[in-house]
């Protein structure tokens, strides 16, 4: 390699300019290279080559496959060789391949896995995004005041010498006390907005606090999805649910009933529960009919039948409401 190509090279690895190359910058720029990932595709390559001819069959592509994304479906390795190997073509080359893997969702989903999952010190959590813009910026601001009490208080056990098994309870424990901290305030700042505005409790509980609550398990359905792990995805969303009303729900209940100074019981607004039980129950089986008729895969339509459930839900809960 000659003197210009490693300056081409420390160049595009020193991203802030400084004249040294840091730890993370060089994890960041070899996670994104293609060079590294092609020389290890290219091991692989070659032990399913086996009349070393620089190219194989569509049965040795499929083992291949199966060797680097282990986690795919069946269905994606079928569609994988319809792709590469149209009607007439019988066999693939390396250079082929890894065109078309460095443009499957495979390759993008482990970017950008790599890239979330990569463990940053706390200067980089507290410092502004660089060429990110105003609006970037003001989004720095607004969240900072949550990424710096997390930063400075919660052990990051992807860091070197994190790993202890002890920091991951602690991890857990300190989360779970900013959580409630976060709760309490949002629950007021959404009665106090609410009172301001002119609209009752019920509607800002049934909107906006369950968008709020809901926007942790969103953003960690994102992330796996991206990772190609659509199962947990949707099982995240559907054991959040479920922990809410079976663990969120009882304990402050529990905590409250054997406090000395209060009642033994809790009075619950049961009211109409038994219809808001059965619509809940139909909003279940509408779904479920509607993700079976998708195929049972998560589409862009099916996303928008969803938003229209959910809006169709709210509608009719306000409506009800409005007219007790």
């Amino acid at each position: 390699m000659s003197d210009d190509e490693v300056e081409v090279i420390m160049n595009d690895i020193d991203t802030n300019k400084n004249g040294s190359v840091s730890k993370p910058e060089f994890k960041e720029w070899y996670i994104k290279s293609e060079s590294n990932v092609k020389s290890q595709l290219r091991k692989v390559f070659t032990q399913y080559d086996t009349d070393n001819s620089d190219s194989i069959q569509p049965y040795e592509f499929q083992a291949m496959l199966k060797k680097i994304e282990p986690q795919a479906l069946p269905s994606e390795y079928d569609q994988a060789v319809q792709t590469c190997f149209p009607t007439g073509k019988t066999d693939l080359s390396f250079d082929e391949f890894t065109e078309w893997y460095f443009q499957s969702t495979w390759y993008t989903q482990h970017k950008k896995g790599a890239e979330e999952h990569e463990a940053k010190t706390i200067c980089e959590n507290l410092s502004p995004p660089r060429g990110a813009g105003v609006g970037g910026f003001l989004k720095y601001l607004f969240l900072l005041p949550i990424v710096g009490t997390l930063t400075l208080t919660v052990p990051d056990t992807r860091r070197p010498g994190m790993q202890r098994c002890y920091y991951c309870y602690l991890s857990f424990i300190i989360s779970i006390f900013w959580i409630g901290i976060y709760s309490y305030f949002m629950v007021g700042w959404a009665e106090t907005i609410g009172d301001t505005l002119g609209i009752d409790t019920f509607i800002m509980g049934l909107t906006f606090l369950a968008a709020g609550t809901s926007i942790p398990d969103l953003l960690s359905s994102v992330i796996v999805a991206r990772m190609g792990e659509g199962d947990m995805a949707v099982s995240s969303s559907i054991g959040s649910n479920i922990f809410d009303i079976l663990v969120g729900l009882p304990v402050p209940w529990f905590f409250f009933t054997i406090w000395p100074t209060t009642p033994d019981l809790v009075t619950i607004g049961a009211e109409g529960v038994w219809l808001s039980i059965m619509i809940l129950l139909g909003m279940l089986v509408l779904i479920i009919t509607t993700i079976h008729f998708s195929g049972w895969k998560l589409t862009k339509m099916l996303g928008f039948t969803m938003f229209f459930f959910y809006f169709l839900f709210v509608l009719q809960e306000v409506i009800r409401y409005v007219m007790e």
